[in-house]
């Protein structure tokens, strides 16, 4: 064991007799305590701990029991400073009985056990890690029980039962030693999950699935309303119900039960169900309907018999059954959301990575099966739309979302990839309409576009449509602009959505048809004055019906079960990992997604033999279609790797590595697992031990998107007529894109292009145009820059205005345009 804590841990992880001690050597100190500790900090300057924080420190012996050193300590955490920092302080500082307090004790807990909810038959394994100057013994208790033959580290209970639910703690013991480990609850759904059989919990580590959802109630006065839902997850989900909006109270179990209802608790019930972690699920909404009590009154002496008396009722209750309007279903509910940023011959943008993220979690909570995907090429695009397509079936509701740079012309929209040539033609690109055409031939129940892409004309691109459309009353289109106009990003210090999914996902959630809800985001955006007369949220629909994105689902007769289980295998995680080496060192090989087509690797080392001074495990030798940077893998944070969204949820001291693209992985993924160590006996010398893993082929890899376009695929009615198979870049022109503005991000260098300038906040360019911040907005600058003409612009520092189609865009309106209605924003 080292001789002190974890240097890289969190001050404010400490357990709090570590802290407690701290605080009283500090405290009575005068020479070597908390006032002479942060002039220290002061000088370093690295967590900015001023004069005042100082003051407002020495002010807290006014209260009781108050401790400058812990005000102290407590500020030093909240700004970043680790164990590692605190005792380098310590050192120059020159207590050592302070420092003595950050030695670890002879028995010491790495890993505690989590909390977890899971479903009945699945596996539970709950693990506790220590370790101490000698052998460690584990024993696992439920409750105040000993659980038996549970006098390992992991506890695994295979198949669990309902009956295993509880609170579990281990103790550890070390001769004369011992700990316990903090409590976990497991809580075990009775419920059949649409996992393959002997699929375990882990699969959902990370992220919380939702797999009990509540049901209508139709009631009279006086029944027993029970309302129950269930998610699975670690740790374990929390849970708050409401009730027409409102909280309801003392309703934060699975199950809201009320023993006897009066006509006041009917009305709209849903759950909110949420994590650790920040994140939330939403249930479904359902109606709870109660009806007065059927009363049956006889006037006069008559016969009547027990039958008539039923009858009676019965009449009353189906006149009360059908008063109550049938609530539309889809009979499953799936999404493809797309983000392009990456571009090669385009400039980058940045939101697509953040609004795919965001818009897949909001999804989710709406029982979508989402497949979310980064950075696709031409052949990828088609190939995953197809597999879009092969989900779709009668009465589905299918949901597209596309981030990156497009085009409109004659009313059809185009979605460019990322290797699309400059400039880039219908051929290149996706045409949107035709994507419907194909949903169309499957009968779907409700087809909704969200297309967050400029919508200028091309001017390269002279091909006339040739989708022709069936009339139906359930499509859908949201563009984030108006027709000949741009869309835009914000600029920030960090990761921010682009203007439309900085709305959008403030609505997605609401109870509403889809068109109200788009008509709401519009009225939002509306009020945004950065893009007030530059961006307006543009909505175009055939829907007839009520339907919303919250809809429950009933699944027809005729499911496509086998699609459905393609698509839950595109879906899971490769299983985490506990590798065994032959020095005796113990690691653990974790795995999440960031997206359907990123994967995350993780590594921790779980024991270390005391005999070792150094031990790290790390992992190499990925395949080469992945393209792998060697120096953005084993980082010390997720964010060094390019991990900003899923790094909250991660464990931490770990070594991180982000693969994406997976879609481009042809094999069976396969890589090298290497641990380095080093021993005082052998003057330090470094020594390797390697295991090779295969994970398979990990999420979206298993579709196979790398392949050839498939002869029938959606590319046979993206064509247009007289539109080269290929185009050549004959000429330079504009590109159509997101407008940037404000500086790029400086944390993700590996992702945008560093040569590509935006203009920051307030100043001002050579050759600018004069006015304010929001008249600079609707400027974008071309990396080449080109002028109106389409040839090398004389002036290379100058912004580029926007090119304006000259055409008017009137001619060659499809049926599927002349049917579908404008709404006004």
């Amino acid at each position: 064991m080292s001789d002190f804590l974890d240097r890289s841990a969190k001050i404010h992880l400490l357990k709090e007799p570590v802290v407690k001690r701290l605080c009283e050597l500090l405290d009575r100190s005068s020479s070597k305590g908390w006032r002479r500790l942060g002039e220290i900090v002061i000088s370093d300057r690295r967590f900015k701990v001023s004069s005042d924080d100082m003051e407002m420190c020495s002010l807290t012996v006014l209260k009781l029991e108050g401790s400058p050193s812990r005000m102290l300590l407590r500020l030093m955490g909240d700004r970043g400073c680790t164990v590692g920092h605190l005792t380098d302080y310590l050192h120059a500082l020159g207590n050592a009985e302070a420092l003595h307090c950050l030695k670890p004790s002879a028995l010491q807990v790495l890993i505690q056990p989590q909390s977890v909810a899971l479903v009945s038959g699945h596996n539970l394994r709950l693990s506790c890690h220590a370790v101490g100057k000698s052998p460690v013994q584990y024993q696992w208790f439920k409750t105040k029980e000993e659980v038996p033959n549970s006098s390992c580290p992991d506890l695994v209970i295979s198949p669990v039962q309902q009956k295993d639910a509880g609170f579990y703690i281990c103790r550890v013991n070390c001769g004369d030693s011992f700990e316990f480990s903090q409590w976990a609850q497991v809580d075990v759904l009775n419920v059949a999950m649409s996992y393959a059989p002997g699929h375990s919990y882990q699969s959902l580590e990370g992220r919380m699935k939702l797999v009990i959802q509540p049901q209508p109630q139709r009631l009279y006065v006086g029944d027993a309303l029970q309302l129950e839902c269930g998610a699975v997850g670690r740790p374990i989900p929390r849970y708050q119900w409401h009730r027409n909006g409102a909280p309801v109270p003392n309703g934060t179990k699975r199950k809201l039960t009320v023993p006897h209802v009066m006509q006041d608790h009917g009305g709209r019930y849903r759950c909110e169900i949420s994590s650790s972690s920040s994140e939330r699920l939403w249930t479904n909404e359902v109606d709870v309907a109660v009806a007065p009590g059927v009363a049956v009154q006889i006037s006069e002496a008559v016969e009547c018999s027990e039958v008539d008396v039923y009858a009676i009722g019965g009449a009353s209750s189906e006149l009360f059954l059908n008063s109550i309007p049938e609530k539309l279903y889809a009979t499953d509910k799936v999404a493809l959301l797309i983000g392009n940023l990456s571009y090669q011959n385009h400039p980058q943008l940045k939101a697509p990575m953040v609004d795919v993220y965001d818009l897949t979690n909001l999804l989710r909570q709406l029982n979508f099966k989402v497949v979310s995907l980064l950075d696709l090429t031409e052949s990828e695009m088609r190939n995953a739309v197809d597999e879009f397509l092969l989900l779709l079936h009668k009465g589905v509701y299918g949901l597209l979302y596309y981030a990156g740079h497009g085009y409109e012309n004659y009313g059809n929209s185009f979605m460019v990839p990322v290797d699309a040539p400059n400039p880039y033609r219908s051929a290149n690109c996706l045409c949107v309409q035709s994507i419907l055409k194909l949903m169309q031939e499957k009968e779907t129940g409700l087809n909704v576009f969200l297309l967050d892409m400029c919508r200028k004309r091309n001017i390269h691109d002279d091909s006339t449509p040739n989708v022709v459309l069936r009339v139906t009353a359930n499509i859908v289109f949201g563009y984030a602009t108006c027709q000949d106009a741009e869309a835009f990003e914000l600029s920030s210090s960090g990761f921010t959505n682009g203007v439309f999914v900085k709305f959008l996902k403030k609505r997605l959630l609401d109870d509403e048809k889809i068109t109200v809800v788009l008509d709401r985001v519009a009225e939002d955006m509306g009020q945004f004055n950065a893009t007030k007369g530059k961006q307006a949220l543009e909505i175009r629909s055939s829907l007839s019906e009520r339907r919303a994105l919250t809809d429950a689902i009933m699944p027809s007769d005729n499911v496509a079960h086998a699609h459905s289980r393609q698509w839950a295998k595109a879906h899971e995680l490769p299983e985490t990992m506990c590798l065994n080496f032959d020095c005796g060192a113990r690691i653990k090989l974790g795995f999440a997604a960031e997206f359907s087509n990123v994967l995350v690797i993780y590594t921790y080392i779980i024991k270390k033999p005391e005999e070792m001074s150094f031990c790290q495990a790390h992992v190499t030798d990925f395949s080469q279609d992945l393209d792998v940077d060697p120096k953005e893998m084993n980082r010390e944070t997720p964010e060094e790797t390019g991990i900003y969204l899923l790094s909250s949820s991660l464990p931490q001291h770990c070594l991180y590595t982000r693969l994406s693209s997976l879609q481009k992985l042809k094999e069976e993924l396969v890589f090298t697992v290497c641990l380095q160590g080093t021993f005082a006996a052998m003057a330090d010398d470094p020594v390797h031990w390697t295991k090779s893993i295969n994970i398979g082929k990990p999420l979206i890899a298993r579709l196979d998107l790398h392949r050839a376009m498939r002869r029938n695929s959606c590319l046979q009615t993206c064509l247009m007529p007289h539109s080269p198979s290929h185009s050549p870049c004959h000429s330079p022109g504009p590109d159509h894109c997101h407008l940037l503005y404000g500086s790029h991000y400086a944390q993700d260098h590996s992702r945008l292009s560093p040569q590509h300038h935006y203009l920051e906040v307030g100043d001002s360019a050579p050759g600018a145009m004069g006015g304010s911040f929001y008249e600079n907005l609707s400027q974008c600058r071309y990396d080449p820059m080109y002028d109106s003409g389409g040839g090398l612009s004389s002036s290379p520092g100058r912004l580029s205005i926007p090119i304006e189609a000259s055409d008017d865009i009137t001619e060659l309106q499809t049926v599927f345009i002349n049917s579908l209605h404008l709404q006004q924003q």
